[in-house]
């Protein structure tokens, strides 16, 4: 029961993405060929709230739920090749299934039950990273 607060912003969370248009395959497909601005205005926005948020956290020196200093280290840069290839492998994915992760669960919740192949992929490569991690060069 303690966890019904994150069923609830989840379900809130998927609603926004639907009205948003932002699990739309189309408006993604109109983004990665440059065809709509929709998604790269939604994408902006995002920045634009983080960058926001990131700097009244450390300006006000915020806590999070349990009372720790919230802190962001900064980027190993000696792991760009790591972040240049998550980066790819991630956009690649996005661009063959039209839908990044959290969208997957609000498509197969809105009925389009295809996109289970796309949810079980993303799990078995999560379950496979955990299970390779330790032998992953650093």
């Amino acid at each position: 029961m303690n966890y019904i607060k994150y069923l609830l912003i989840g379900v809130l969370f998927g609603f926004i993405l639907t009205k948003s248009e932002v699990i739309s395959w189309f408006r993604i497909q109109e983004m990665f060929r440059f065809q709509d601005f929709h998604m790269y205005g939604v994408i902006g926005t995002a920045i634009v709230v983080g960058l926001i948020s990131i700097q009244i956290i450390k300006r006000f020196n915020m806590k999070d739920v349990d009372g720790n200093p919230i802190s962001i280290p900064p980027k190993d840069a000696s792991q760009k090749k790591r972040y240049i290839i998550g980066g790819t492998l991630f956009g690649l994915g996005w661009a063959f299934t039209g839908a990044c992760p959290a969208p997957l669960f609000a498509l197969f919740g809105t009925g389009i039950t295809v996109f289970i192949v796309p949810i079980l992929a993303a799990l078995a490569g999560t379950w496979v990273y955990g299970a390779v991690r330790e032998s992953l060069p650093h």
